[in-house]
């Protein structure tokens, strides 16, 4: 089965997903519409799926031992989870930011130049004009343009996370998924990172999960609310934050658990 989501703008479209790990079910009918160039925020206490689900968009749950998973998941009016979808080019068209910066023990250059020379780039022209392009779109460039041949692992927190963001885009991903990628940085450093992901759906749609709702409000057009594996609300951030149509979902922005 195939879906025209061009037309109705949405990039991502699930229907009644469900996964378990093992015995476990961390995942419980979820029907979600991510929309083309917009930033979605998935909210929701620890354990609640949001991470999970986020992997389901480009596969990488495939790699957990005993993960067992029914529905559907549309990419581009596909479904990703048919016999015959290439899973190489899925998470290239969805590319991962986790929440700990993981930058290679290589130089900056390196790590910028290694996802287009896996995609058979190889030309020395070229691969300086993706590498110089994407720092400059993951706004790192200016920083570190005369020390493109230092280790990645000396540049600090918040510089390695747009270093890890810059890699992401080197082999030019319709979505940027980011899981929790402000967690381990300073204020400042993510401050950085937000209007990075205010720059970024100008070219790109982006889908973060986050624990922190300030940064959620900040950053996210539509927001969902995630409990106990379930999608609890999804609508436009401002409506989720200043009127939400659950219960569950008003303790939780109101801080009353979670």
């Amino acid at each position: 089965m195939e879906k025209d989501l061009h037309k109705n703008g949405y990039v991502i479209e699930t229907h009644d997903l469900n996964l378990w790990y093992g015995s476990k079910q961390a995942l419980m009918d979820i029907n979600i519409k991510i929309q083309r160039n917009k930033v979605t925020a998935l909210i929701g206490p620890s354990g609640c799926g949001k991470s999970t689900l986020l992997r389901c968009f480009n596969r990488l749950n495939d790699l957990i031992p005993e993960c067992k998973i029914t529905g559907e998941v549309f990419f581009n009016g596909k479904n990703i989870y048919n016999g015959s979808s290439d899973i190489v080019n899925i998470r290239k068209n969805n590319g991962m930011v986790f929440q700990k910066p993981n930058p290679f023990p290589k130089s900056i250059y390196e790590n910028v130049a290694y996802g287009p020379q896996t995609h058979m780039i190889r030309k020395k022209k070229e691969l300086d004009k993706i590498v110089e392009t994407t720092l400059k779109k993951a706004a790192l460039w200016e920083e570190v343009n005369d020390r493109l041949h230092e280790s990645a692992l000396g540049l600090s927190g918040g510089q390695q996370q747009r270093l890890c963001i810059a890699r992401a885009l080197s082999v030019e991903p319709e979505v940027i998924l980011m899981d929790e990628p402000c967690s381990a940085l300073d204020p400042i450093a993510t401050g950085k990172i937000e209007n990075l992901i205010n720059e970024l759906k100008e070219n790109y749609t982006v889908v973060i999960v986050t624990h922190n709702m300030q940064q959620a409000a900040r950053v996210s057009d539509y927001a969902g609310f995630m409990y106990l594996g379930k999608l609890i609300e999804f609508d436009e951030t401002l409506k989720i934050f200043e009127n939400p149509s659950n219960e569950l979902t008003e303790n939780y922005i109101t801080g009353r658990f979670g």
